[in-house]
């Protein structure tokens, strides 16, 4: 888990970097800008090294799938607004470099995650997780962020081989827990079309 991680989060520093100077107040996903957007995939960099700083007292999520199931702002009833706010904020946070901005926090990640063993940190909510678990979660956070910020900013870019197999396997985990396992094995399988805009998170 640690080294896909690491994968990914190398992966998504190597991809900002390419982001041409004119993109980054451009459009980026939905009512974020590309620099909202960079921001608030940050966050899966930034959460990391702000979580181990934690120890929970009991886990409360037992998989990186359960994780999508109950740490959703739906679940926790939080405002989808904050969410929102909170990837405008952290895009200001990069600064006059984000490139830069950006090696800090995987330098500081990785070496936080590499110092940590696996500890039981608590989560947005005060939910409790071990780190192994939370992992998944946030490289699944910066594959699919890195393909938004690819095709917002018209840059061709496919994550690590590694980083796409740990994303797709939990995807299919949450689609299974969710009670959507069979809709998404008949589409992955050419058997049946799903709805418009379906997602598993």
């Amino acid at each position: 888990m640690t080294a896909v991680f690491a994968s990914a989060a190398r992966s998504f520093a190597d991809l900002v970097r390419r982001i041409p100077d004119t993109a980054w107040n451009g459009p980026g996903l939905g009512e974020w800008d590309l620099r909202a957007l960079v921001g608030h995939t940050s966050r899966s960099l930034i959460t990391v090294s702000t979580y181990l700083q934690t120890t929970a007292e009991r886990r409360d999520v037992t998989s990186a799938a359960e994780y999508y199931v109950l740490v959703t702002p739906a679940a926790l009833g939080i405002d989808p607004a904050a969410v929102a706010e909170r990837g405008i904020q952290a895009g200001r946070d990069l600064g006059a470099d984000p490139v830069t901005t950006i090696e800090g926090l995987v330098t500081r990640a990785l070496a936080d995650v590499d110092a940590a063993g696996d500890p039981l940190i608590e989560v947005i909510g005060g939910l409790g997780i071990r780190l192994h678990d939370y992992l998944p979660t946030r490289t699944f956070e910066m594959a699919v962020h890195g393909l938004d910020i690819a095709r917002a900013a018209g840059i061709d870019y496919t994550p690590p081989a590694d980083v796409l197999t740990e994303a797709m396997r939990l995807a299919a985990d949450v689609a299974v827990i969710s009670g959507h396992g069979e809709q998404v094995l008949l589409a992955l399988t050419g058997r049946a079309a799903l709805p418009p805009s379906f997602s598993i998170v």
